[in-house]
């Protein structure tokens, strides 16, 4: 498996996950999570992390993040490290908390921060533990609606301020923004994601890729979303190598075009959908059985391989 693509740069937003080894519980009860969000404001104190969003959960926790220090890895180095072994030490334990590296997606902030921020808070919602966001305590929405005190090291105001100048405006119009989903079928943000570690438009990935990420001295095999930067196969591109593995006519011949263009190509779901007169969720849906069946079915699996290395993209 290749190795996640680290960016850093001050101002830098992220949508930080990290979950228990064998995903197992990282919570056993509330003082856990009172002393994992100590780290959080040690991680402000320390190393200047602006906490906009958090949410814990029980064998996992979604953060969203700003680094104006550029200095991600050395603030999660800080917040997993702290409570690993404050864990541990707990329960007179060794080894992994954390099932291996967190997961970090760079984000832009003005086109993807407010639904990024509603994704996190309705976690527990989605998750059947409770029926509101603001009935969850483990969560900032509370802070976001009024309904507790905010900590110092936590970060409010940004994201409230797309909502409304006034700050009790502000918080009325967030509460029904989150709460207007309840209920209903809500498409994932991170659907978009491109190439596992951008989540923004093709012009914040061309500005990331051009100031930020240089190809010369990179490892690009061991780094796969390097080779997509570099140059994604089209979508007729795509089409053509699996037309050139199986027939047009075949049931199979769609679902292998969504699939290698999302997983292959870098592409988001609704750039594919829009090619395919189709929506981004059933493009997803779609993927996700497939990936099923490629993991039973050898043939299926050795046409992929071919097509893949008919496009030159990593696996």
């Amino acid at each position: 498996m290749g190795r996640p693509l680290r960016i850093q740069y001050p101002g830098a937003w992220y949508h930080v996950t990290s979950r228990g080894n064998e995903r197992k519980s990282i919570f056993k009860g509330n003082e856990d999570r009172k002393r994992f969000l100590s780290y959080l404001a040690s991680a402000n104190e320390r190393y200047g992390a602006m906490i906009h969003v958090y949410c814990l959960m029980g064998n996992h926790y979604h953060l969203l993040i700003e680094t104006p220090r550029s200095n991600l890895s050395q603030i999660l180095h800080h917040i997993n490290g702290a409570y690993t072994n404050y864990y541990n030490a707990k329960r007179k334990r060794a080894g992994h908390l954390f099932q291996g590296r967190y997961k970090a997606i760079l984000v832009e902030k003005d086109a993807y921060c407010q639904e990024l921020s509603r994704y996190i808070h309705l976690n527990p919602v989605r998750a059947d533990i409770a029926e509101r966001p603001s009935a969850y305590p483990w969560s900032s929405y509370g802070y976001y609606v009024g309904i507790a005190q905010q900590p110092e090291w936590l970060v409010v105001e940004t994201l409230l301020g797309y909502f409304n100048k006034d700050i009790k405006e502000a918080q009325k119009n967030y509460k029904k923004f989150v709460e207007k989903v309840l209920g209903k079928e809500m498409s994932s943000p991170l659907d978009e994601v491109f190439g596992g570690a951008f989540l923004g438009s093709e012009k914040f990935i061309g500005w990331v890729k051009e100031e930020w990420i240089g190809f010369k001295n990179a490892d690009i095999r061991n780094i796969p979303v390097l080779k997509k930067l570099r140059g994604a196969p089209s979508l007729e591109q795509v089409e053509r190598a699996v037309r050139s593995v199986i027939n047009k006519n075949d049931p199979l011949y769609k679902k292998l075009c969504l699939y290698v263009s999302q997983h292959h190509g870098g592409y988001r779901l609704k750039d594919i959908g829009f090619q395919n007169d189709m929506r981004g969720s059933a493009v997803s849906q779609s993927n996700c059985r497939l990936k099923e069946k490629i993991k039973h079915d050898k043939k299926l699996k050795r046409r992929l391989k071919d097509i893949i290395e008919m496009l030159n993209v990593e696996t």
